[in-house]
């Protein structure tokens, strides 16, 4: 008979059947022992578990409620293992070549925070196609005096979520949102408000 445990995972409800559940577990304390001397540890573990939660989420369904061995070990493989991305960082000191693991990536539309004059739509438009966000300010500028550059801007602003986290910002840029990637993104947040912090 398999038991179901309740858990709380990124915010989110989950009902979990025990064996699911300690792999989840084992996986989760592994990963926060990679990170024990990290300052930013607690901002890299509630950014992982927000993806897993996603994950789950987009896994189950009215039909399917549960989340079972295959979920977490789905779930797993596309986040990566602690020792993919400990040899990852060895591979990448070593040579400047391609990195050890690479999932497919999915991109998705977002407001970014980090390259905002207003709300960010231009900032996430440059990120999502790749290019500067001044592009995107010129023609909203233009729009604004020829047609209605303005109300499009604001829909704009309504329509698309702002990246809070650090797994949306890399999908908003299409990388893979893995453990080492969700850890780097943390990282250079930090490092940017120490930046920001020290001129002022």
């Amino acid at each position: 008979m398999t038991q179901t445990i309740s858990i709380n995972l990124g915010g989110l409800l989950f009902h979990i059947d025990d064996e699911a559940y300690e792999i989840l577990k084992t996986y989760l304390q592994a990963i926060e022992k990679q990170f024990i001397n990290e300052t930013e540890k607690k901002d890299i573990i509630q950014d992982i578990e927000a993806r897993i939660a996603e994950l789950f989420a987009e896994r189950i369904n009215r039909n399917k409620d549960l989340v079972s061995v295959d979920d977490v070990n789905a779930v797993i493989s596309i986040m990566g293992e602690p020792h993919d991305f400990i040899e990852e960082d060895e591979n990448q000191k070593s040579t400047s070549g391609t990195s050890y693991k690479r999932t497919s990536a999915s991109k998705r539309m977002y407001r970014n925070p980090d390259d905002r004059l207003l709300g960010g739509v231009c900032g996430g438009l440059g990120a999502y196609f790749q290019t500067d966000s001044w592009i995107f300010r010129v023609i909203f500028i233009l729009l604004f005096f020829l047609f209605f550059g303005g109300i499009i801007y604001l829909i704009l602003w309504i329509a698309i979520p702002e990246a809070t986290t650090s797994a949306q910002k890399l999908e908003m840029r299409g990388e893979p949102i893995t453990v080492e990637n969700i850890k780097n993104a943390v990282k250079k947040e930090y490092e940017n408000v120490k930046q920001k912090m020290n001129i002022k």
